[in-house]
């Protein structure tokens, strides 16, 4: 299997010489197991002009409690698109590692890069491969965005993909939100969002719905300003993918957290 010619899909590949390491094919114990593993929350994209904008909390909750306070929830899928996870971390992270992997191992067998739409439906089969760890609890939900290199109109390349828990990919309009605090973010993004935002209002536009989130929902982390932890808040534009720094998203928190001293409700 090593050596014989095979697919361009390395979880295809990975079902036929070691289908056990895929999350999906592990065998699990009958029941529930929702409160075993902590859960990530909140992830929110913005569209553009010129690219996309994504951003999450850093919160980790089991039940009722704190699991982890500085989880990375975003992470760039390859040059030109996002990843983000809500549900289940663990199996989450390992998810979001392995279409890092399917995205490279096929452009290294095909010797050109995905089209965005491909990479929404490699991302949605193997969400679907999940299916029955998510029947038990197990569930995660990741939101997928990037910037489409053939896009005719470059100023509306960038693209938002949500997803349900069979793997039914769903292109949202310019913006969207997954996670418990979803609903809140959401109705924040409703009011604010404007087509044709730059990308630095669209930032802040993320920071400040991730903030709202935090203000209803328990699992759902805002800025911390005392351990001086901020979402993480990456773009892809034409000239790629970018994670904003410590200090970029700081400043921006902190300038949130101020504007809400004075207004609350935003």
């Amino acid at each position: 299997m090593f050596t014989n010619a095979g697919t361009s899909s390395f979880t295809t590949f990975l079902s036929r010489v070691a289908p056990e390491m895929l999350p999906g094919r592990r065998a699990l114990p009958p029941g529930m197991a929702a409160d075993l593993a902590p859960h990530a929350t909140t992830i929110v994209a913005i569209a553009a002009a010129g690219g996309v904008v994504m951003a999450g909390d850093r919160r980790a909750t089991m039940g009722n409690l704190i699991a982890q306070r500085d989880i990375e929830k975003v992470h760039p899928a390859d040059a030109y698109s996002l990843v983000g996870i809500a549900g289940t971390a663990g199996v989450g992270i390992e998810l979001m590692r392995l279409f890092q992997v399917e995205l490279e191992h096929y452009e290294k067998i095909e010797g050109a890069m995905l089209s965005l739409d491909g990479k929404a439906n490699r991302l949605a089969s193997m969400i679907r491969g999940n299916l029955g760890a998510a029947m038990q609890g197990l569930a995660v939900i990741p939101l997928f965005a990037g910037f489409d290199l053939a896009a005719k109109d470059p100023a509306r390349a960038g693209r938002i993909f949500s997803f349900d828990v069979t793997g039914g990919p769903y292109e949202e309009t310019g913006y969207d939100a997954i996670g418990s605090g979803s609903l809140f973010a959401k109705s924040a993004l409703k009011k604010r969002f404007r087509t044709g935002l730059s990308v630095d209002d669209a930032v802040r536009l993320a920071v400040e719905a991730l903030y709202d989130a935090a203000d209803d929902d328990t699992a759902t982390g805002g800025p911390d300003l005392s351990r001086r932890i901020f979402p993480v808040v990456m773009t892809a534009t034409a000239e790629g993918t970018y994670r904003l720094t410590d200090a970029e998203t700081a400043a921006i928190g902190e300038s949130v957290v101020a504007g809400r001293m004075e207004n609350p409700g935003g």
